[in-house]
């Protein structure tokens, strides 16, 4: 039903504002919120739903981890390839960071990368400001794996939606001294001053996340129908995250719950006081987000992108061609 009246709002123009806040509304009803779950000064909703018609997808961090995916060095900032060797689907999620090479990289856009793919060209952006060499014992024509994601919705705006590199830099050397501000420390390895995926994993900054983890990682124990999330830092809306089926979901949650603990040390601000934020703010974004004019982008066979934006908020919905169901909505409040 969704999809037929999001399919006639798109063709009928006119028609298309009051169809698409009727397809809100239904998708909203289908769906509900528990929370909210804080730390300090990070806010988790839990976003629960039925699950789509999404076939079984790998991550990219466990498709590297079991070499099932190489992702080549293309000496080209921002291109990269990649192949998918193994007999399953692959997700990638746009702000995914791979490691290695001449240089870190975070990729662009979310793409589903089918079995046996050959080599496919990736759109991404460079966070390792400076470096066109082997660093250590790193291999230099491929990545080594996929463990983090950008955590900065700065740094995310840069990559979706200015899709420029010089703004990507900036956002990386602001996230570290806000880091390094926050902890009173250094965050920049001295092996890689200007690399972020060393920074997020440098121990001070590990540490400095134990305790969001801690107290938020086991929310989701038990909780079959869990699809995604929203967060809010310092009482302020962030983004949301919803996947197609809990499957796809759980196997992210660590990596998207490590970028926003690490976002939320960056922000955080002892004895700040913040305003408590309500599930029906929430959702009241996401039905923003959606309300707004869509605009397709065909990133390959399998994957299409709608983006739809307001003045306040955006959404990015990721579909798979094959079958028409939507995989990942990313939600982010400006």
């Amino acid at each position: 039903m969704l999809r037929m009246l999001t399919t006639s709002a798109l063709a009928l123009g006119g028609l298309a504002s009051g169809l698409l806040l009727d397809a809100t509304r239904l998708w909203a009803a289908q769906n509900q919120l528990s929370g909210p779950y804080t730390h300090d000064n990070l806010t988790v909703f839990l976003i629960h739903g039925p699950n789509q018609p999404v076939k079984r997808l790998l991550t990219l961090e466990e498709a590297m981890d079991q070499r099932k995916v190489i992702v080549y060095e293309t000496r080209s900032v921002n291109e990269l390839a990649i192949e998918n060797v193994s007999d399953e689907d692959v997700f990638i999620q746009s702000g995914d960071i791979v490691k290695g090479g001449a240089q870190d990289r975070t990729l662009k856009d979310d793409l589903i990368l089918p079995s046996k793919s050959g080599k496919v060209n990736l759109n991404a952006f460079c966070v390792e400001h400076g470096r066109w060499s082997q660093r250590g014992k790193e291999a230099v024509g491929t990545f080594g794996g996929s463990r983090d994601a950008i955590a900065s919705k700065q740094m995310k705006m840069a990559v979706k939606m200015k899709s420029d590199q010089r703004e990507v830099w900036n956002r990386v050397a602001e996230a570290q001294a806000q880091l390094s501000s926050n902890l009173r420390t250094d965050v920049r390895p001295a092996a890689a001053p200007t690399s972020y995926a060393m920074t997020m994993d440098a121990p001070v900054v590990q540490r400095s996340i134990d305790g969001y983890l801690q107290e938020l990682a086991g929310i989701v124990n038990g909780k079959n129908d869990v699809i995604g999330f929203a967060f809010a830092i310092d009482g302020k809306l962030n983004s949301e995250d919803v996947y197609g089926s809990h499957e796809l979901f759980a196997k992210l949650w660590m990596k998207l719950l490590r970028a926003s603990a690490v976002e939320a040390v960056a922000s955080y601000k002892d004895g700040k006081k913040m305003e408590p934020i309500t599930a029906n703010a929430v959702k009241a974004a996401m039905a923003d987000a959606e309300s707004g004019k869509a605009f397709q982008t065909i990133v390959n066979d399998r994957t299409e992108v709608l983006k739809r934006e307001t003045a306040q908020n955006v959404m990015f919905e990721t579909r798979d061609r094959s079958n028409g169901a939507w995989v990942h909505r990313n939600y982010l409040t400006k």
